[in-house]
């Protein structure tokens, strides 16, 4: 070994001594952050506020600012997104000095859902599979889990519409997004050999989103729809004949071999996944509002309930549309819009919709995703 490399591996120690140091005295300042909110919730009045509720240590928007400032501050080699992840991990393992965040997810394990939940929360936190949407939604309604992660829309795909039916029912908030850039890969055992695979599984919109690839590649083999990825990388590694299609970490979860990465159809391809949770968000400076609207039905309906958002420059950034429930040939709208409930603009548009007759549901005020 060389001089100068010994001489720079020193001044490598070094600094590792100083990220150290830097990083415990991090952590014992959010502990002085979470006394100081056990000491305020033990001695406020609040009447919402129930003896034994648990104090809110995280805080979405206090998150997205702390992730924006130093993307904003990076200055490299390191990229900004790799910074951000970082720098996530870091609040994850701040925040889990106290309790680590019970996460509920659309399970099971392996599935791009979880990859969310780590990507959003840190793998400080504690993650656990619901077996269907409704289910993550109950687990946050009984506080079994702090919150929950489901998926909303895909590039390719389309909307989720089990996630956005249950917010018709459900008082629960969004206090997140995440984006996450979809991979597929085709696998199977070890002890399947490619030639022999005759049949592929996968969720059926995977399937859908790898058809082309599928179509040249594998022209032949059957493709069987299951409940998910993960579902799927599974029940191969029993059978001798199949293949499964799923993302890199069920593929280490199920010890697969991956054939081939990145099969999907639109190398863009990325799913909007929401975080949900009992309670409401403050502004980050840089936010989305999520509504649900219904309006009488008759001639220009939706063009009135869009107007006070056009009058005043609110982009919309969504619109779905769902049966209404109680009527037939009648429909709920599903609205996203840039900014947040408590800014001036959207609380004009929201009482001007008020005005016109239209029954309007905000869904949750959140941080746009950062990562």
């Amino acid at each position: 070994m060389s001089e100068q490399i010994a001489t720079v591996r020193q001044q490598i120690d070094q600094l590792d001594q100083q990220l150290l140091d830097l990083l415990n005295q991090r952590a014992q300042k959010a502990q002085e952050v979470a006394a100081i909110k056990t000491r305020e919730q033990s001695g406020s009045s609040d009447s919402e506020k129930k003896q034994g509720d648990p104090v809110i240590f995280y805080r979405p928007e206090r998150e997205a600012q702390v992730l924006a400032r130093i993307m904003q501050l990076n200055r490299g080699p390191l990229s900004d997104e790799e910074v951000a992840r970082l720098f996530r991990e870091i609040m994850s393992a701040c925040l889990a000095l106290e309790r680590p965040t019970q996460i509920a997810y659309l399970g099971p394990a392996g599935t791009f859902t979880q990859q969310a939940a780590l990507k959003h929360f840190g793998h400080s936190s504690n993650t656990r599979p619901a077996s269907t949407i409704a289910q993550v939604f109950r687990e946050v309604e009984a506080s079994a889990a702090d919150y929950g992660v489901v998926p909303v829309e895909n590039s390719t795909e389309g909307v989720v519409s089990h996630t956005l039916d249950r917010f018709m029912h459900s008082a629960l908030q969004i206090v997140g997004e995440v984006e996450l850039r979809i991979h597929h890969n085709l696998m199977s055992a070890a002890h399947t050999p490619p030639a022999n695979i005759t049949r592929v599984y996968s969720h059926s919109q995977t399937l859908a989103q790898c058809r082309r690839w599928l179509d040249e590649n594998h022209p032949g083999i059957e493709r069987v729809p299951v409940a998910s990825n993960a579902e799927a990388a599974k029940r191969v590694g029993s059978e001798w004949n199949s293949a499964a299609i799923a993302g890199t970490i069920a593929a280490d979860l199920y010890g697969l071999t991956i054939l081939a990465e990145k099969i999907e159809d639109r190398p863009d391809n990325s799913t909007r996944f929401l975080i949900i949770g009992r309670e409401s968000t403050d502004p980050s400076g840089r936010d989305k509002t999520s509504l649900m609207l219904t309006a009488r039905n008759k001639p220009g309906a939706l063009l009135e309930l869009l107007m006070p958002f056009r009058e005043r420059q609110i982009d919309l950034t969504r619109l779905e549309s769902r049966p209404a429930p109680s009527k037939n040939w009648s429909y709920i709208f599903f609205v996203d819009i840039r900014g947040h409930r408590k800014d001036p603009p959207v609380q004009a548009a929201l009482k001007e919709l008020e005005k016109l007759g239209c029954e309007t549901k905000i869904l949750g005020a959140y941080p746009v995703a950062v990562l």
